[in-house]
């Protein structure tokens, strides 16, 4: 088994990474993994750094610990906030000074490059440009031009693709044993994105949740219930983020207090309190962008609803992503035409776009259903059509 096998649909890139691993001059210092949501740059580059330690591409001892982001010789930056702060970075580079250790190379991931400002990026150029013999920098981004171009002129690129439907459910199929017409569900659903199609695939609840996001067009029957079915969801959104945050808030602020040498809650002195106060910070910071990304999904499988209810109308029968929703995506259909769900899907690209603005998060879901439920308002705000 190679580590390189969960690079479905990537045999390109695998050539290129093997070739660097094994052919002598090949190998640089630098690179850059791009590619859209699920194409699974940052798998790509954690299967790169475990051969890389392991001196090839076959499993040994440290191959799972470096897989995990565990090993002695591997640093992972992967943050939950907008963007990495400057000393963050500052610290890798000085960590990437080090030599390895049970390990040919020491390797430093940075798995949201595009999040860096300028004058961060300028901290990391010098290490990229001048690295120690032993020490190869992966950063990952969503595309080359989220870099800044300093950055990328002196990385060697690596760009991936969303894999196939099929790629993906056989993926899940020898490696999760998923029985094969979930795990075409699972893929289709997903809409090819890897980590998301096993969660669909192995989650019990997963189809069910799914089915109550895909039932919200037909609750919005009145502007009250409208109003108050945004609160209830991003109520439950926020719920459902506190929960997938709150163990490793948790674990942080204990290691924190154990290496400050403070033992209870009521002793900390004051000389600590700028660093517990810096972490509180940026966990809230951590918390919002999860509850953020639990919109975002909503709103995607929203717009997977209307693409498919837009192909219905236009007569196409094949490649829907909800396939087993045929009878609520014809009701949908045959109450309006193509034009007005181009406009509903405008609307949740709309609310998409202003979750990452500092916006309300209630008046984003409020105001995105009420066009949902109307959608000749956003024609009337664009001259639409």
């Amino acid at each position: 088994m190679s580590v390189f096998n969960e690079l479905v649909g990537q045999d390109d890139v695998v050539t290129q990474l093997r070739h660097a691993l094994y052919s002598p001059g090949a190998m640089t210092h630098a690179w850059l993994f791009t590619g859209p949501p699920g194409s699974g740059r940052s798998n790509a580059a954690r299967a790169f750094a475990a051969a890389l330690i392991s001196g090839g591409e076959e499993p040994d001892d440290g191959t799972a610990r470096v897989l995990k982001g565990h090993h002695e010789s591997l640093t992972i930056m992967s943050t939950q906030k907008s963007v990495i702060a400057i000393d963050e970075v500052r610290e890798l580079v000085t960590k990437a000074q080090s030599a390895p250790v049970n390990s040919p190379w020491r390797v430093v991931i940075i798995e949201d490059a595009d999040r860096m400002s300028e004058r961060t990026a300028n901290v990391l150029l010098k290490a990229i440009e001048e690295p120690p013999p032993a020490t190869v920098w992966l950063l990952c981004a969503p595309s080359p031009i989220d870099v800044l171009t300093t950055i990328r002129s002196r990385c060697r690129p690596v760009r991936l693709r969303i894999p196939s439907r099929d790629a993906v459910a056989q993926l899940l199929i020898e490696r999760d044993h998923v029985d094969e017409d979930r795990a075409q569900w699972a893929a289709a659903v997903a809409q090819n994105h890897i980590g998301r199609a096993k969660y669909m695939a192995l989650n019990e609840s997963a189809g069910e949740e799914r089915r109550q996001i895909l039932a919200i067009p037909g609750k919005l029957t009145s502007v009250g219930a409208t109003i108050r079915l945004a609160g209830r969801i991003v109520d439950e959104a926020a719920e459902t983020a506190k929960a997938r945050v709150e163990e490793r808030n948790s674990t942080e602020r204990a290691d924190l207090m154990a290496t400050l040498g403070i033992e209870s809650e009521k002793s900390i002195p004051p000389s600590a309190r700028a660093q517990i106060r810096k972490l509180e910070e940026e966990q809230k910071r951590r918390s919002v962008r999860a509850r953020n990304d639990e919109l975002d999904r909503i709103f995607l499988e929203l717009m997977s609803l209307y693409r498919d209810i837009l192909m219905y109308q236009l007569g196409i029968r094949e490649g829907w992503i909800n396939a087993g929703e045929g009878d609520l995506i014809a009701q949908q259909a045959n109450r309006d035409g193509p034009d007005t769900t181009l406009l509903r899907i405008d609307a949740i690209g709309q609310a998409r776009t202003r979750l990452q603005t500092n916006m309300s998060p209630v008046l984003i879901v409020e105001s995105a259903f009420v066009l949902l439920s109307n959608p000749w308002l956003l024609e009337d705000r664009t001259g639409a059509l």
